[in-house]
Protein backbone atom coordinates (compact mmCIF):
# COMPACT_ATOMS: atom_id res chain seq x y z
CA UNK A 1 0.00 0.00 0.00
CA UNK A 2 0.82 3.36 -0.84
CA UNK A 3 3.10 5.13 2.49
CA UNK A 4 1.16 8.52 1.76
CA UNK A 5 -1.76 9.91 0.55
CA UNK A 6 -1.89 10.71 -2.87
CA UNK A 7 -5.00 13.43 -3.07
CA UNK A 8 -7.43 13.03 -6.34
CA UNK A 9 -6.13 16.36 -7.57
CA UNK A 10 -3.67 19.39 -6.50
CA UNK A 11 -3.57 22.76 -8.96
CA UNK A 12 0.28 23.02 -10.07
CA UNK A 13 0.89 26.29 -8.44
CA UNK A 14 4.48 28.05 -9.14
CA UNK A 15 6.66 30.91 -8.30
CA UNK A 16 5.51 32.69 -11.16
CA UNK A 17 1.79 32.85 -10.22
CA UNK A 18 2.56 33.35 -6.87
CA UNK A 19 4.97 36.95 -7.72
CA UNK A 20 2.34 37.69 -10.09
CA UNK A 21 -0.46 37.62 -7.21
CA UNK A 22 2.00 39.24 -5.07
CA UNK A 23 2.62 42.19 -7.66
CA UNK A 24 -1.26 42.62 -8.46
CA UNK A 25 -1.36 43.05 -4.31
CA UNK A 26 2.18 45.87 -4.35
CA UNK A 27 0.20 47.67 -7.32
CA UNK A 28 -2.97 48.69 -5.91
CA UNK A 29 -5.38 46.93 -8.50
CA UNK A 30 -7.24 44.01 -6.26
CA UNK A 31 -10.18 43.63 -8.27
CA UNK A 32 -10.86 43.64 -12.16
CA UNK A 33 -7.89 45.70 -13.74
CA UNK A 34 -4.83 45.74 -16.41
CA UNK A 35 -4.52 41.75 -15.75
CA UNK A 36 -7.96 40.70 -16.52
CA UNK A 37 -7.40 42.63 -19.38
CA UNK A 38 -4.29 40.82 -20.10
CA UNK A 39 -5.31 37.30 -19.55
CA UNK A 40 -8.76 38.06 -21.43
CA UNK A 41 -6.59 38.68 -24.43
CA UNK A 42 -3.99 35.72 -24.01
CA UNK A 43 -7.04 33.60 -24.04
CA UNK A 44 -8.68 34.99 -26.89
CA UNK A 45 -5.50 34.38 -29.01
CA UNK A 46 -4.98 30.59 -27.16
CA UNK A 47 -8.20 29.39 -28.51
CA UNK A 48 -8.85 31.86 -31.62
CA UNK A 49 -12.05 33.57 -30.20
CA UNK A 50 -12.52 37.09 -31.20
CA UNK A 51 -14.25 38.02 -28.31
CA UNK A 52 -13.73 36.57 -24.82
CA UNK A 53 -15.62 37.91 -21.31
CA UNK A 54 -13.51 36.96 -18.08
CA UNK A 55 -15.79 36.14 -15.16
CA UNK A 56 -15.73 35.09 -11.48
CA UNK A 57 -16.87 31.70 -12.39
CA UNK A 58 -18.10 29.09 -15.23
CA UNK A 59 -21.22 29.25 -13.57
CA UNK A 60 -21.84 32.92 -13.72
CA UNK A 61 -20.51 32.61 -17.64
CA UNK A 62 -23.44 29.72 -18.39
CA UNK A 63 -26.02 31.96 -16.68
CA UNK A 64 -25.22 35.06 -18.61
CA UNK A 65 -25.09 33.54 -21.53
CA UNK A 66 -28.11 31.81 -21.52
CA UNK A 67 -29.71 35.70 -21.05
CA UNK A 68 -27.67 37.10 -23.68
CA UNK A 69 -28.92 34.67 -25.80
CA UNK A 70 -32.37 35.22 -24.61
CA UNK A 71 -33.86 32.20 -23.42
CA UNK A 72 -35.80 32.29 -20.76
CA UNK A 73 -39.40 31.03 -19.09
CA UNK A 74 -41.20 29.03 -21.68
CA UNK A 75 -37.89 27.93 -23.40
CA UNK A 76 -36.48 24.13 -23.00
CA UNK A 77 -33.13 23.89 -23.57
CA UNK A 78 -31.29 19.94 -24.20
CA UNK A 79 -28.22 19.08 -22.24
CA UNK A 80 -26.80 15.92 -20.76
CA UNK A 81 -27.23 14.68 -17.51
CA UNK A 82 -24.04 13.81 -16.94
CA UNK A 83 -22.48 17.06 -16.03
CA UNK A 84 -22.08 18.94 -12.44
CA UNK A 85 -25.43 20.52 -11.47
CA UNK A 86 -24.40 23.99 -12.14
CA UNK A 87 -25.21 23.42 -16.35
CA UNK A 88 -28.96 22.89 -15.36
CA UNK A 89 -28.85 25.19 -12.55
CA UNK A 90 -28.70 28.28 -14.19
CA UNK A 91 -31.25 27.39 -16.35
CA UNK A 92 -33.57 27.08 -14.34
CA UNK A 93 -32.59 30.43 -12.75
CA UNK A 94 -33.09 31.96 -16.19
CA UNK A 95 -36.78 30.42 -16.25
CA UNK A 96 -36.19 27.87 -18.91
CA UNK A 97 -36.95 23.88 -18.45
CA UNK A 98 -33.50 21.76 -18.86
CA UNK A 99 -34.55 18.53 -21.04
CA UNK A 100 -32.05 15.54 -20.71
CA UNK A 101 -31.10 13.55 -23.32
CA UNK A 102 -28.86 10.28 -22.96
CA UNK A 103 -25.39 9.72 -23.43
CA UNK A 104 -22.88 7.42 -25.44
CA UNK A 105 -22.04 4.88 -23.38
CA UNK A 106 -18.32 4.63 -24.20
CA UNK A 107 -17.16 8.76 -24.35
CA UNK A 108 -20.09 9.76 -21.84
CA UNK A 109 -20.83 12.53 -24.17
CA UNK A 110 -24.22 13.33 -24.95
CA UNK A 111 -25.84 11.65 -28.38
CA UNK A 112 -27.15 13.44 -31.02
CA UNK A 113 -29.18 10.92 -31.86
CA UNK A 114 -31.42 11.06 -27.99
CA UNK A 115 -31.14 15.29 -28.99
CA UNK A 116 -33.00 14.38 -31.83
CA UNK A 117 -35.72 12.54 -29.88
CA UNK A 118 -35.81 15.52 -27.25
CA UNK A 119 -36.60 18.43 -29.60
CA UNK A 120 -39.98 19.97 -29.23
CA UNK A 121 -41.62 23.04 -30.73
CA UNK A 122 -40.05 24.93 -27.10
CA UNK A 123 -36.51 23.96 -27.61
CA UNK A 124 -34.15 27.15 -27.84
CA UNK A 125 -30.93 25.45 -27.62
CA UNK A 126 -28.30 22.19 -27.26
CA UNK A 127 -25.74 22.59 -24.26
CA UNK A 128 -23.31 20.11 -24.93
CA UNK A 129 -20.88 19.06 -22.46
CA UNK A 130 -17.43 18.38 -23.18
CA UNK A 131 -16.98 15.40 -20.58
CA UNK A 132 -14.07 14.86 -18.85
CA UNK A 133 -12.19 16.84 -22.25
CA UNK A 134 -13.10 15.07 -24.94
CA UNK A 135 -14.92 16.89 -27.67
CA UNK A 136 -19.00 16.35 -28.47
CA UNK A 137 -19.54 15.35 -32.11
CA UNK A 138 -19.80 18.95 -33.05
CA UNK A 139 -20.57 18.91 -36.70
CA UNK A 140 -23.54 16.34 -36.03
CA UNK A 141 -24.80 19.16 -33.34
CA UNK A 142 -24.32 21.89 -35.64
CA UNK A 143 -26.15 19.86 -38.41
CA UNK A 144 -29.15 19.25 -35.91
CA UNK A 145 -29.42 23.38 -34.82
CA UNK A 146 -29.29 23.63 -38.48
CA UNK A 147 -32.11 21.80 -38.94
CA UNK A 148 -34.29 23.56 -36.38
CA UNK A 149 -32.91 26.55 -36.02
CA UNK A 150 -31.36 26.08 -32.32
CA UNK A 151 -28.50 28.15 -30.19
CA UNK A 152 -25.51 26.30 -29.17
CA UNK A 153 -24.16 27.04 -26.04
CA UNK A 154 -21.25 24.95 -24.88
CA UNK A 155 -20.60 23.96 -21.68
CA UNK A 156 -16.23 23.98 -22.11
CA UNK A 157 -15.75 23.73 -18.49
CA UNK A 158 -13.85 20.65 -18.77
CA UNK A 159 -12.15 21.71 -22.17
CA UNK A 160 -9.53 23.95 -22.13
CA UNK A 161 -7.00 22.91 -25.06
CA UNK A 162 -9.59 20.66 -26.38
CA UNK A 163 -9.69 20.02 -30.45
CA UNK A 164 -12.12 19.06 -32.46
CA UNK A 165 -10.46 17.98 -36.21
CA UNK A 166 -7.98 20.35 -35.32
CA UNK A 167 -10.09 23.54 -33.82
CA UNK A 168 -9.84 24.48 -30.82
CA UNK A 169 -13.46 24.37 -28.79
CA UNK A 170 -13.93 28.64 -28.02
CA UNK A 171 -13.55 28.89 -31.26
CA UNK A 172 -16.61 28.25 -33.05
CA UNK A 173 -19.50 29.90 -34.62
CA UNK A 174 -21.04 29.12 -30.85
CA UNK A 175 -21.18 30.72 -27.57
CA UNK A 176 -18.15 28.36 -24.96
CA UNK A 177 -17.85 28.69 -21.53
CA UNK A 178 -14.62 27.66 -19.67
CA UNK A 179 -13.84 26.65 -15.52
CA UNK A 180 -10.61 28.13 -13.90
CA UNK A 181 -11.83 25.74 -10.82
CA UNK A 182 -8.45 24.56 -8.81
CA UNK A 183 -9.21 20.90 -10.30
CA UNK A 184 -9.36 22.35 -13.48
CA UNK A 185 -6.30 22.47 -16.09
CA UNK A 186 -5.29 25.64 -15.53
CA UNK A 187 -6.77 28.12 -12.60
CA UNK A 188 -7.53 31.04 -11.34
CA UNK A 189 -8.65 30.30 -7.58
CA UNK A 190 -12.27 30.32 -8.96
CA UNK A 191 -13.40 31.82 -12.28
CA UNK A 192 -14.67 31.73 -15.87
CA UNK A 193 -14.62 32.59 -19.24
CA UNK A 194 -17.08 33.30 -22.05
CA UNK A 195 -16.01 33.01 -25.60
CA UNK A 196 -18.10 34.12 -29.22
CA UNK A 197 -17.60 35.23 -32.43
CA UNK A 198 -21.40 37.82 -31.65
CA UNK A 199 -19.93 40.95 -30.43
CA UNK A 200 -22.97 41.98 -29.49
CA UNK A 201 -23.68 39.07 -27.25
CA UNK A 202 -20.21 39.43 -25.72
CA UNK A 203 -21.36 42.87 -25.04
CA UNK A 204 -24.03 42.25 -23.31
CA UNK A 205 -22.50 39.94 -20.94
CA UNK A 206 -19.97 42.30 -20.39
CA UNK A 207 -22.88 44.81 -19.12
CA UNK A 208 -24.57 41.82 -16.97
CA UNK A 209 -21.52 40.59 -15.13
CA UNK A 210 -21.01 43.88 -13.74
CA UNK A 211 -24.21 45.50 -12.26
CA UNK A 212 -24.95 46.86 -15.66
CA UNK A 213 -22.58 49.31 -15.90
CA UNK A 214 -21.24 50.94 -18.88
CA UNK A 215 -17.62 51.01 -17.63
CA UNK A 216 -15.76 48.57 -15.18
CA UNK A 217 -13.67 49.89 -12.07
CA UNK A 218 -10.21 50.42 -13.75
CA UNK A 219 -11.51 51.99 -17.08
CA UNK A 220 -13.10 54.91 -14.74
CA UNK A 221 -10.27 55.12 -12.43
CA UNK A 222 -6.86 54.63 -14.15
CA UNK A 223 -5.16 57.49 -15.33
CA UNK A 224 -6.93 57.40 -18.61
CA UNK A 225 -10.21 56.46 -17.46
CA UNK A 226 -13.15 58.99 -16.33
CA UNK A 227 -15.23 58.41 -13.01
CA UNK A 228 -18.56 58.41 -14.50
CA UNK A 229 -21.09 55.53 -15.75
CA UNK A 230 -24.46 54.51 -16.52
CA UNK A 231 -26.24 51.69 -15.51
CA UNK A 232 -27.87 50.59 -18.88
CA UNK A 233 -29.27 47.29 -17.37
CA UNK A 234 -30.11 45.38 -14.21
CA UNK A 235 -26.40 43.37 -14.33
CA UNK A 236 -24.73 41.23 -11.75
CA UNK A 237 -21.63 40.91 -9.76
CA UNK A 238 -19.82 38.36 -11.38
CA UNK A 239 -16.61 40.11 -12.38
CA UNK A 240 -13.03 38.38 -12.26
CA UNK A 241 -10.37 40.21 -10.20
CA UNK A 242 -7.01 40.94 -11.08
CA UNK A 243 -5.30 38.63 -8.02
CA UNK A 244 -7.31 36.19 -10.07
CA UNK A 245 -5.99 36.59 -13.82
CA UNK A 246 -2.57 36.83 -12.29
CA UNK A 247 -2.81 33.01 -11.62
CA UNK A 248 -4.13 32.41 -14.93
CA UNK A 249 -1.77 34.25 -16.95
CA UNK A 250 0.81 32.13 -16.06
CA UNK A 251 -1.19 28.88 -16.15
CA UNK A 252 -2.16 29.90 -19.75
CA UNK A 253 1.14 29.48 -21.10
CA UNK A 254 1.80 26.16 -19.17
CA UNK A 255 -1.46 24.31 -20.46
CA UNK A 256 0.41 22.48 -22.86
CA UNK A 257 3.27 21.15 -20.85
CA UNK A 258 -0.13 20.44 -18.08
CA UNK A 259 -2.22 18.70 -20.97
CA UNK A 260 0.72 16.41 -22.36
CA UNK A 261 1.44 15.26 -18.29
CA UNK A 262 -1.96 14.53 -18.18
CA UNK A 263 -1.72 12.72 -21.54
CA UNK A 264 0.74 10.52 -20.58
CA UNK A 265 -0.90 9.60 -17.41
CA UNK A 266 -4.60 8.71 -18.76
CA UNK A 267 -2.80 6.71 -21.64
CA UNK A 268 -0.67 4.26 -18.74
CA UNK A 269 -3.88 4.21 -17.20
CA UNK A 270 -5.80 3.00 -19.97
CA UNK A 271 -3.03 0.31 -20.94
CA UNK A 272 -3.30 -0.55 -17.50
CA UNK A 273 -7.09 -1.62 -17.23
CA UNK A 274 -7.36 -2.46 -20.48
CA UNK A 275 -7.56 -6.51 -19.50
CA UNK A 276 -9.05 -5.54 -15.94
CA UNK A 277 -12.86 -7.19 -16.72
CA UNK A 278 -14.12 -4.72 -14.06
CA UNK A 279 -13.43 -1.65 -15.29
CA UNK A 280 -14.52 0.36 -18.15
CA UNK A 281 -11.66 2.68 -19.31
CA UNK A 282 -13.14 5.94 -21.33
CA UNK A 283 -13.64 5.35 -25.27
CA UNK A 284 -11.93 7.31 -28.07
CA UNK A 285 -14.30 9.07 -30.71
CA UNK A 286 -14.40 8.05 -33.90
CA UNK A 287 -13.65 11.84 -35.06
CA UNK A 288 -10.29 13.80 -35.22
CA UNK A 289 -9.69 15.26 -31.60
CA UNK A 290 -6.84 16.52 -28.50
CA UNK A 291 -8.51 15.20 -25.49
CA UNK A 292 -7.44 17.34 -23.01
CA UNK A 293 -8.15 14.97 -20.34
CA UNK A 294 -9.10 17.08 -17.52
CA UNK A 295 -10.61 14.01 -16.03
CA UNK A 296 -10.07 10.17 -15.94
CA UNK A 297 -13.39 8.74 -15.03
CA UNK A 298 -13.75 5.27 -15.67
CA UNK A 299 -16.64 2.77 -14.62
CA UNK A 300 -16.20 0.01 -12.13
CA UNK A 301 -18.75 -3.12 -13.19
CA UNK A 302 -20.30 -3.05 -9.44
CA UNK A 303 -22.11 -6.24 -10.99
CA UNK A 304 -18.89 -8.49 -10.74
CA UNK A 305 -18.25 -6.92 -7.27
CA UNK A 306 -19.69 -7.42 -3.56
CA UNK A 307 -19.62 -3.41 -3.02
CA UNK A 308 -20.81 -0.94 -4.92
CA UNK A 309 -19.26 2.43 -6.48
CA UNK A 310 -19.47 4.22 -3.20
CA UNK A 311 -17.69 1.58 -1.18
CA UNK A 312 -14.84 0.79 -3.61
CA UNK A 313 -13.84 4.33 -3.63
CA UNK A 314 -13.87 4.22 0.30
CA UNK A 315 -11.40 1.04 -0.18
CA UNK A 316 -9.21 2.83 -2.32
CA UNK A 317 -9.03 5.50 0.38
CA UNK A 318 -7.75 3.38 2.72
CA UNK A 319 -4.98 2.28 -0.05
CA UNK A 320 -3.94 5.94 0.37
CA UNK A 321 -5.58 6.59 -3.05
CA UNK A 322 -8.12 10.07 -3.48
CA UNK A 323 -10.82 10.15 -6.10
CA UNK A 324 -13.42 12.05 -7.10
CA UNK A 325 -16.98 11.59 -8.52
CA UNK A 326 -17.53 13.06 -11.83
CA UNK A 327 -20.71 12.86 -11.56
CA UNK A 328 -23.62 11.24 -10.16
CA UNK A 329 -26.29 12.32 -12.79
CA UNK A 330 -28.22 15.01 -12.34
CA UNK A 331 -31.47 13.52 -12.68
CA UNK A 332 -30.73 11.76 -9.87
CA UNK A 333 -30.21 14.55 -7.43
CA UNK A 334 -33.75 15.18 -5.29
CA UNK A 335 -34.15 18.28 -6.08
CA UNK A 336 -34.22 17.50 -9.96
CA UNK A 337 -35.91 13.83 -9.26
CA UNK A 338 -38.73 15.61 -7.60
CA UNK A 339 -38.94 18.78 -9.82
CA UNK A 340 -38.11 17.30 -13.33
CA UNK A 341 -38.72 13.29 -13.37
CA UNK A 342 -37.33 10.97 -15.68
CA UNK A 343 -39.49 7.93 -16.35
CA UNK A 344 -38.01 4.61 -15.70
CA UNK A 345 -35.36 3.76 -18.65
CA UNK A 346 -35.46 7.09 -20.21
CA UNK A 347 -31.69 8.02 -19.75
CA UNK A 348 -30.27 3.94 -19.58
CA UNK A 349 -26.88 4.98 -20.41
CA UNK A 350 -26.62 7.95 -17.96
CA UNK A 351 -28.32 5.35 -14.68
CA UNK A 352 -26.10 3.21 -15.40
CA UNK A 353 -22.88 5.63 -15.70
CA UNK A 354 -23.86 7.42 -12.82
CA UNK A 355 -23.95 4.25 -10.35
CA UNK A 356 -20.60 3.19 -11.80
CA UNK A 357 -18.59 6.62 -12.61
CA UNK A 358 -15.27 7.39 -10.14
CA UNK A 359 -12.75 9.58 -11.08
CA UNK A 360 -9.01 8.92 -10.63
CA UNK A 361 -5.72 11.21 -9.19
CA UNK A 362 -4.92 13.11 -12.47
CA UNK A 363 -2.92 15.88 -12.19
CA UNK A 364 0.31 17.51 -13.53
CA UNK A 365 2.23 16.98 -10.83
CA UNK A 366 1.73 13.65 -10.66
CA UNK A 367 4.80 10.92 -12.02
CA UNK A 368 4.86 7.57 -13.18
CA UNK A 369 5.51 6.43 -9.74
CA UNK A 370 2.32 7.75 -8.77
CA UNK A 371 0.23 6.67 -11.36
CA UNK A 372 1.65 3.24 -10.60
CA UNK A 373 0.26 3.03 -7.15
CA UNK A 374 -2.85 4.18 -8.39
CA UNK A 375 -2.99 1.22 -10.57
CA UNK A 376 -1.87 -1.19 -8.12
CA UNK A 377 -4.48 0.04 -5.77
CA UNK A 378 -7.77 -0.23 -7.75
CA UNK A 379 -6.68 -4.11 -7.99
CA UNK A 380 -6.05 -5.06 -4.96
CA UNK A 381 -9.62 -3.72 -4.35
CA UNK A 382 -10.37 -5.46 -6.76
CA UNK A 383 -9.26 -8.65 -6.03
CA UNK A 384 -10.70 -8.55 -2.40
CA UNK A 385 -14.12 -7.49 -3.72
CA UNK A 386 -14.38 -9.89 -6.28
CA UNK A 387 -17.63 -12.49 -6.64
Amino acid sequence: MRKEFLPFSIPTIEEEEIQEVVDSLKSGWITTGPKVKRFEDDFKAYVDSPFAVPLSSATAGLHLALLAMGIGAGDEVITTPMTFAATVNVMLHVGATPVFADIEPGTLNIDVRAIRKKITERTKAIVPVHFAGLPCDMDAIFALAKEFNLQILEDAAHAIGTEYKGKRIGSFDTVSVFSFHPIKNITTGEGGMVCTRDEKLAEEVSLLKFHGMSREAWKRYSAQGTPNYDIVLPGFKYNMMDIQAALGIHQLRKLDSFIEQRTKIAEFYNAAFAEVEEILTPSAAPYAYRHAWHLYTPLVRIEKLTIDRDAFMAELKKENIGTGLHFKAVHHHPYYRENLPVSPGELPHADYASERIFSLPLFPKMVMEDAKDVVEAVKNVLARTRK
